[in-house]
């Protein structure tokens, strides 16, 4: 079974995609838990919204405190409702929001009959709940419920964590428009402090960029080179000058892109949230493998620059999550090359001895803190933003009536 976990601002986004799904006669609503229960029977988008208003109007501060997760068995698996509902309870209680509203609702618009849950992520205080490590969490409840309920377990591929952006596929597409549609969205969205961790992101997607510094009439120019690789790092194809792709691409704007980037990661603190992870894994018995795969969990890609020895002389972490690249430099010298040179030694025999030293250590997960920017908000308006909507189906009377309701709340409070 595969779970995919996503957090978004607006409830009304979350009920009324899978209102659709039911209005189309290819869902219905399989449990709920402390949600209010409609005289008819019928759970529409009005009364789900009030069984979630008084949770999110005590919440000023999270930018996202919709929780909306798809649970997915097998399609060989063969469930009754009763079964499905199990899962479904059984999995929001391991997860830590056993104690939350929250409506199931099961889809049958696809061969693979599958499950969406939407709840919120603050309490009937307000209080933001801990999710710390909530990916891997999430992954170990799944492996238990396969063996619980006899369902047939998620293959690797299943399991691993989707980047954002699909990486170079060679002879699929034109390979200059497969570069421009991964470089542009990259450099727009992710912070990066140096030219080598741009190159490491650019790493996972099978693309290199190369520095071309020359002079033309006494005149010194710096320009960028892009080249598709294969998933050795093997250059494929022809090279593409960065004037191909735009300005927003290119060396100039590339530096303006760095300085700022510094800036925004001081601000927001976005370092913070890849160091606590890192440094708990760090403390794990695992393999220098397992110790890539638990970081996958929890949206963290690692890159190890090593020569040919196999000695590591660099490493660098990609935060899917808050979009940050970091070379191990920049979160302190206990995330040094030496570090992990001693931590995965090349030597197999010491890797097995290390192992066994710390296998019976007992060491849990690592507190998560929640590090990204939380806006303090000053007008009603501002922390309405949670009911905004997230679809492009216009307006909704139901929604309008339950802004103006929140409105209301808002200004009583103040």
């Amino acid at each position: 079974m595969v779970a995919k976990i996503s957090s978004g601002s607006s409830i009304f986004g979350a009920l009324s995609y899978n209102q659709k799904k039911m209005d189309e006669q290819h869902a219905y609503v399989l449990v709920t838990n402390r949600m209010i229960e409609p005289t008819d029977g019928k759970y529409k988008i009005g009364i789900c919204m009030r069984s979630f208003e008084s949770y999110l109007v005590v919440n000023q501060k999270t930018e996202k405190p919709i929780l909306h997760i798809s649970l997915n068995p097998d399609p060989k698996d063969v469930l009754t409702d009763d079964q499905y509902s199990e899962i479904a309870q059984e999995y929001m209680q391991k997860l830590g929001y056993g104690d939350q509203p929250y409506i199931v609702y099961k889809h049958e618009d696809i061969d693979r009959h599958h499950l969406h849950i939407v709840s919120v992520r603050v309490d009937e205080n307000g209080k933001k709940l801990d999710h710390n490590f909530e990916y891997l969490k999430s992954m170990e409840i799944c492996r238990n419920l396969e063996q619980n309920y006899n369902l047939i377990p998620a293959d690797k591929k299943e399991r691993q964590s989707e980047l954002p952006i699909k990486p170079i596929q060679y002879g699929e597409e034109n390979l200059k428009v497969q570069i421009a549609n991964i470089i542009r969205p990259l450099v727009k969205s992710y912070r990066f402090q140096s030219f080598g961790e741009y190159k490491a992101l650019l790493s996972l997607y099978n693309i290199i960029v190369e520095e071309i510094k020359g002079g033309v009439e006494g005149k010194q120019y710096n320009g960028l080179v892009y080249s598709a690789t294969d998933n050795i790092g093997e250059r494929i194809g022809k090279p593409f000058k960065s004037s191909l792709f735009g300005k927003s691409v290119g060396y100039e704007a590339l530096q303006r892109c760095m300085l700022q980037s510094a800036e925004i990661i001081k601000e927001k603190q976005l370092k913070e949230r890849t160091k606590a992870i890192v440094t708990k894994v760090m403390q794990l018995p695992l393999s220098r493998a397992n110790f890539e795969k638990y970081l996958v969990a929890n949206g963290i890609n690692v890159i190890f620059r090593q020569n040919d020895a196999g000695r590591i002389y660099g490493i660098t972490f990609i935060d899917q999550q808050n979009q940050c690249v970091l070379n191990g430099s920049r979160l302190g010298k206990e995330f040094s090359a030496n570090v992990f040179n001693e931590l995965f030694p090349s030597s197999m025999e010491d890797n097995d001895i290390r192992l066994q030293q710390q296998s019976s250590k007992n060491i849990g997960y690592a507190d998560e803190p929640d590090f990204r920017p939380q806006r303090d908000v000053d007008n009603t308006d501002a922390s309405l933003n949670i009911f905004s909507m997230e679809t492009n189906n216009g307006t909704d009377s139901e929604e309008e009536a339950f802004i103006r309701r929140m409105k209301k709340m808002k200004r009583r409070r103040i």
